[in-house]
């Protein structure tokens, strides 16, 4: 009877066990799923849809200065992974290195990257850019804003929030405005398909636009890029990143053509 009496026990025990394990399961899966890649590289999802790499996290590899044949000397560094804009203080004067490209045209994209700005700091994304002599990138390419909504004054400046982070720089505001805190990593979008432009952050859309458009050509001939004829025209251009004289952090830059 004893035995029998253990062996009840033991066989209710591996019940629990398996009950809990079967609970537990699809947890642990699931986190064995979301668990997250070294930095720097791509899925299979990814490989399978197309995606390449345009940055590795060890060399400046396929980048320029904008209107320079090389890196920019200063300015710019490798920092665990992260492609790094350094701070100058400077703001609106803009730092040591200046914009930098990826040294390939693209016209239907999906870009991909992860972004972290210091307090206080202003960059972006720029695509669709011209190289035109005597002239900066954001006279022809739309720009996706980074920005620390917290501190930065352009957060309170434009027109509907239109220069927070994610938005359409000066033109389109994001909404939601669903920018991490400063000092966290936010996942940044940009899709681009026979003129219609999209904004991603973090996983949700928040702005969506059309060029060529007779609505895109009166919003630009209401706004400062007016008088800028090369300014958002779907042609092949360059992706940038912006170097604004603050503190900024890019990792895991990835595209697709389309």
């Amino acid at each position: 009877m004893k035995t029998l009496k253990s062996l009840l026990t033991m066989i209710s025990l591996l019940v629990v066990a398996g009950l809990l394990f079967t609970a537990c399961g699809g947890a642990r899966e699931a986190e064995e799923k979301t668990e997250e890649l070294p930095l720097n590289t791509l899925s299979q999802e990814e490989k399978d849809q197309g995606f390449v790499l345009l940055f590795d996290g060890k060399s400046f590899d396929g980048w320029r200065g904008y209107n320079q044949p090389e890196f920019p000397a200063e300015g710019w560094v490798i920092e665990d992974g992260t492609l790094k804009v350094l701070g100058a203080g400077t703001g609106e004067a803009g730092g040591k290195g200046g914009d930098i490209i990826y040294d390939q045209e693209f016209l239907d994209f999906h870009l991909k990257l992860e972004w972290k700005v210091s307090p206080g700091g202003n960059s972006g994304i720029f695509y669709l850019g011209q190289e035109i002599e005597g002239e900066p990138i954001w006279k022809s390419a739309p720009e996706m804003q980074i920005l620390c909504n917290e501190r930065h004054i352009d957060a309170q400046l434009g027109v509907d929030g239109n220069r927070k982070a994610g938005s359409l720089y000066d033109l389109i505001p994001a909404n939601p405005q669903n920018a991490r805190p400063t000092g966290e990593w936010n996942l940044a979008e940009i899709m681009v398909y026979r003129g219609t432009v999209v904004h991603r952050m973090n996983g949700e859309v928040v702005l969506e636009y059309h060029l060529g458009t007779p609505d895109w050509e009166r919003m630009v001939a209401d706004s400062k890029f007016a008088e800028y004829p090369w300014f958002g025209k779907y042609q092949p251009g360059y992706i940038s990143l912006q170097d604004h004289g603050d503190d900024v952090w890019f990792r895991n830059i990835r595209i697709r053509e389309l």
